[in-house]
């Protein structure tokens, strides 16, 4: 029999590790795309919230009358009433908060003069994972009207 002088195959242990290798490659790349969504998840959630808050502002500013202070979310209308757009206004704002950010959602509009500041605040706990409270803000602002030292 002539003596074999090189090698013409693997072994089972070459397979094994790169088998190895490639299972932890293809745990991270899922890991990166889990993650990934639980982001985009909250990141749509925010852009969500931003825009509840710029619509209710663009109808503030369409019903400039109507007082749309409110301390606190459970202060909103339960039922709309296309007959008063102020109760019409934010019964949608609390219902379009509730369907988009979660039952704990909280909000309040503050109106001083001219100025309107929208607060937000909901669970942002998908995002982090493990249940944890992680509560996100956002606060957006604005002039509905012309101020007194905006007379020329």
């Amino acid at each position: 029999m002539a003596a074999r002088e090189g090698q013409a195959g693997v072994t089972l242990i070459e397979v094994l590790v790169a088998l190895l290798v490639l299972a932890i490659g293809l745990l991270g790349a899922s890991m990166l795309q889990l993650n990934a969504l639980k982001h985009t998840d909250s990141a749509l959630r925010s852009s969500q919230a931003g825009f509840i808050a710029h619509d209710l502002l663009e109808r503030v500013r369409a019903n400039p009358g109507a007082n749309y202070a409110l301390a606190s979310l459970s202060q909103a209308p339960s039922s709309g009433n296309f007959g008063n757009p102020r109760d019409q206004d934010l019964f949608d704002f609390a219902e379009q908060l509730r369907r988009m950010l979660g039952d704990d959602v909280q909000a309040s509009i503050k109106v001083a003069g001219a100025h309107v500041m929208v607060n937000l605040d909901w669970n942002d706990a998908r995002a982090e994972g493990g249940g944890r409270q992680q509560r996100q803000t956002l606060t957006v602002s604005s002039l509905i009207g012309p101020t007194q030292s905006a007379r020329p």
